[in-house]
């Protein structure tokens, strides 16, 4: 059960150290890491490029269409307008017609009144015709023969039977006179009446006319309605286009800026060469060599191993100094190598230092050979304060002692 146990906590501790140095061998193959990025990068560029090209189509097509609409729209408006036209022609016909229809009523009342004169001033001759013939009738001869007595001379009796002769006449004809003057009245009347009844049935005509035209205007006045609800979607849609378009742009502008970043830092790095100078010391205050770079019994986990650098034992918190002038790629802690930092000189070459207290460099910094860059510790798995300084060429480890002088 024992052995169980304790091949348990071996693997374990091989697979957390194994984590350790996996997350170690992320920061050492910075080149291959940095194209890595700007490939990836460069697909989202193309992603976003293809995205931002399909709204603009889909941008290109609703402006198309909302332009469409627009000049649908002006077009009925400008119908609208010329059916306005038609109708304020109309109603100015209606008004027209009203008028006259008015005037024509009161023609007609008029004519009604004459008329009426008219038929009453003909009954009255009539009366009075009448009165004069039944009292002549009624005397006859003798009131001829008292007339022609009465009279003083021959002359006077001639006056007077010429006078009854006009007299009778003139009732023959004032009879006459009225009933054709009746007869006129009732005609004008019934032209009147006649003339009003057409322009009864024009007005008529008309204001159909009218409402079939308030029909058609409202009709084409819905439609612009539609028309402008449609375009004010299309206004909405073209505004979300163009924000979506905005945001792939500032992606697009993100991403390439980080590219050439990346490509920068890139060409710096390649552009960085070691010029095959000696190490200094990275722990000059070191007391000795507790373990040399090669084959060795791990001191933490009781197994074989290969042991990736020198470990220089030295007191706690004495200096870590830059072994090389060079370009920190690294500065961070993992549970393995606790406070750890990674200095690329060129050339694939990088070095490492491990287990420090305090990190006194950040990544990007750049530094120079001897400068104090951290602080001897005892972090991540270690059993006492020590630097583990490792050095890598080509992505593997060196040993190094052959960079080290003296």
């Amino acid at each position: 059960m024992k052995r169980v146990k304790r091949a348990f906590c071996v693997i374990l501790s091989l697979l957390l150290f194994s984590a350790g140095a996996g997350k170690f061998q992320t920061v050492t193959y910075a080149s291959e890491l940095t194209n890595d990025s700007i490939r990836e990068k460069e697909a989202e560029i193309n992603r976003a490029k293809k995205e931002k090209n399909e709204l603009q189509s889909g941008l290109t097509d609703v402006k198309a269409i909302k332009k469409e609409l627009e000049s649908a729209k002006a077009d009925l408006a400008n119908y609208v307008e010329e059916l306005d036209a038609n109708l304020t022609a109309i109603q100015n016909k209606i008004n027209e017609l009203k008028n006259k229809i008015s005037e024509k009523e009161e023609e007609i009342v008029q004519k009604t009144v004459e008329l009426e004169e008219a038929i009453e001033e003909q009954k009255k001759q009539y009366e009075a015709m009448k009165t004069r013939i039944k009292f002549m009738y009624e005397r006859g001869e003798t009131l001829y023969v008292e007339l022609l007595l009465g009279a003083g001379s021959f002359g006077d009796m001639l006056n007077k039977a010429e006078y009854i002769e006009k007299l009778s006449a003139y009732d023959r004809k004032m009879l006459d006179e009225y009933v054709a003057y009746t007869e006129y009245v009732s005609l004008c009347r019934e032209g009147l009446e006649e003339e009003k009844e057409f322009l009864d049935e024009a007005k008529a005509a008309v204001e159909e006319e009218e409402a079939s035209l308030n029909e058609l205007i409202s009709s084409k006045e819905q439609e612009i309605y539609q028309m402008s609800s449609e375009i004010q979607d299309k206004e909405s849609a073209i505004r979300a286009y163009e924000e979506e378009i905005a945001v792939q742009n500032d992606t697009i502008k993100t991403l390439e800026a980080a590219v050439a970043a990346e490509r920068k830092r890139l060409a710096e790095e390649q552009a960085r060469k070691y010029d095959g100078g000696m190490f200094t010391w990275p722990a000059p205050s070191y007391t000795r060599i507790s373990d040399e770079y090669g084959n060795r019994m791990h001191p933490t986990l009781g197994v074989e191993r290969f042991h990736n650098g020198i470990d220089m034992a030295a007191p706690g918190g004495s200096a870590i100094l830059a072994a090389y002038d060079g370009k920190v790629v690294a500065a961070d802690y993992n549970s393995s190598m606790g406070n750890y930092i990674m200095i690329d000189h060129g050339d694939s070459l990088y070095t490492v230092y491990m287990h420090a207290s305090a990190l006194y460099v950040s990544k990007g910094t750049e530094v120079s050979k001897g400068q104090q860059i951290a602080a001897v510790g005892s972090t991540g798995r270690s059993t006492g304060n020590h630097l583990h300084f490792s050095v890598r060429l080509n992505g593997s480890y060196v040993n190094p002692r052959s960079y080290l002088g003296g």
